[in-house]
């Protein structure tokens, strides 16, 4: 069996997790996420804490696949995933309009982006952007389409870019 699957996951307070036939469900103060049962890995939760049992037979790959997926939903329900995009270069601003985020990234229009369900996108200031929610593929996934609108570039690193990103910058062709 996979090492990764022999691990428990601990049940934070507030966090419950149902095991149906074709899926698991975890509901905990940040809402309730699910994902399909994998074939041949079932799930004991005990005094709070959940382990992982691959039957016999089955793939071991799929038993650490489900541990992985069950502590990220264990998490996103209990804590939340966050992820934090900085516009470089000049001019470039971020400003929240109720649910949409208004981006100035140098086009001749401003970029509108509207916050899907379960994400809520944030402007400490106006080049930071924050998107925070419970499951970690959207949160990822929405972090990344607004990157996408202006990806930095490689000559003067102008764009949008996840913190702590390090952009290599290409030198500029000599005359």
């Amino acid at each position: 069996m996979s090492r990764v699957a022999k691990k428990p996951i601990s049940l934070p307070k507030g966090v419950e997790i149902k095991v149906a036939e074709e899926a698991i469900s975890v509901k905990g103060p940040k809402g309730t996420l699910s994902i399909h049962a994998l074939p041949g890995v079932s799930v004991a939760v005990d005094n709070g804490v959940a382990n992982i049992t691959v039957a016999e037979g089955a793939d071991d790959k799929f038993g650490g696949t489900a541990r992985a997926l069950l502590a990220n939903l264990v998490k996103g329900v209990s804590e939340g995933y966050e992820r934090k995009l900085e516009l470089v270069g000049v001019g470039y601003r971020a400003s929240m309009a109720g649910k949409a985020l208004n981006l100035s990234l140098g086009f001749s229009h401003p970029v509108v982006f509207e916050a899907p369900e379960g994400i809520t996108l944030e402007t400490p200031s106006q080049t930071e952007i924050l998107v925070k929610g419970s499951d970690k593929q959207r949160v990822g996934e929405v972090a990344a389409k607004i990157r996408g609108f202006r990806p930095p570039e490689p000559y003067k690193g102008k764009g949008v870019r996840y913190a702590g990103e390090k952009i290599t910058l290409k030198e500029a062709k000599k005359a």
